[in-house]
């Protein structure tokens, strides 16, 4: 009787090794300050004095407002303030004779402190039609132009200080949980001083050539979202990152022991994955679970292999279950 030629096939030792998995996250980044910039005086832009993405100093003016108002209150300030220091002046010496008393000499003389008070203020709020930037940065879009109406609920712009950028990014609870077991410490400050550096991806699709530090995890899990916020910054000496852009956070994942198996020594078939063990002279078919490593190359096993298994790596669209081989 002719029997069947019993092929030779590769096969792979199971053993633990050490593997880094990565987690992608979507991200929003912003400057480490977004300031709002917003008049202090009601009145019309008289000049302005920046254009959109320039960059800008701390103390650097950028808009001039013209404030009638402000005018007219500084006005009405210094008259106040004239009247009732020559009322004091007048009142002094008729006090110092006991014509009036002193009692209404400190009542002349707590109307020049408050007129004074109030002359102040109004010099310091003439200052304010020169709107200046709070921090260096980069200038955002300009709401407002020329001849526009304006009061201190107008938003004119906005200073990026992008020298530094935050990527904000969550994770759900299950996902959290699993991140900070891997992690060194014993406790949470310990625990995000381990972590790895992280990458950006950016929206074009390339890594972004800084890494960054996950520097802070939020205390609590949003009731909404269920989720918890990280804050991961990234230097920006050369200005490339946006506030404002989106992308994805990459954060490593180093697993210790784990076994490894090539994504071609498997296939796929009614949502499970399946792979061929060896077994003395013949094959078992079994099906594992697993999770793809980064190159796209492999797989880390979580479960339905063992250290020590030996499984088919080649060749498998020829097997069938219970099938006899020879160990290439």
């Amino acid at each position: 009787m002719w029997l069947a030629e019993v092929k030779s096939y590769p096969v792979q030792i199971l053993e633990p090794q050490n593997i880094e998995l990565q987690s992608v996250f979507p991200a929003v980044i912003k400057g480490l300050e977004d300031v709002e910039i917003k008049p202090r005086v009601d009145g019309f832009i008289e000049n302005l004095y920046i254009d959109e993405g320039a960059e800008v100093k701390k103390g650097q003016p950028l808009f001039k407002i013209n404030s009638p108002s402000s005018v007219k209150a500084l006005e009405e300030a210094r008259a106040q303030y004239n009247t009732a220091k020559l009322n004091v002046e007048r009142m002094r010496p008729l006090a110092e004779k006991k014509i009036i008393s002193k009692v209404q000499l400190d009542s002349y003389q707590n109307a020049l402190d408050a007129a004074k008070a109030a002359l102040e203020q109004a010099d310091a709020t003439i200052g304010w039609v020169t709107v200046t930037s709070p921090v260096d940065g980069i200038i955002g879009t300009i709401s407002y132009r020329l001849g526009s109406l304006v009061n201190n609920n107008s938003i004119l712009t906005t200073v990026s200080n992008t020298s530094k950028i935050v990527a904000y990014f969550s994770m759900n609870e299950k996902e959290l949980y699993e991140f900070l077991l891997l992690l060194e410490g014993k406790t949470k400050d310990e625990k995000i001083r381990s972590i790895p550096d992280v990458k950006f991806r950016m929206p074009n699709g390339i890594l972004y050539e800084e890494p960054g530090r996950i520097e802070t995890i939020s205390g609590m899990v949003d009731p909404t979202s269920g989720t918890v916020s990280f804050r991961a910054f990234f230097p920006n000496k050369n200005g490339i990152l946006l506030s404002g852009t989106s992308g994805n956070v990459i954060v490593p994942k180093c697993m210790k022991d784990e076994l490894v198996i090539p994504q071609k020594s498997t296939f796929s078939q009614q949502d499970k994955v399946l792979v061929y063990k060896v077994q003395a002279d013949s094959i078992v078919l079994d099906a594992i679970m697993v999770k793809p490593t980064p190159d796209g190359m492999n797989y880390v096993v979580f479960d339905g292999l063992e250290s020590g298994d030996q499984i088919v790596t080649d060749g498998i669209t020829t097997l069938r279950n219970g099938q006899k081989i020879k160990i290439q």
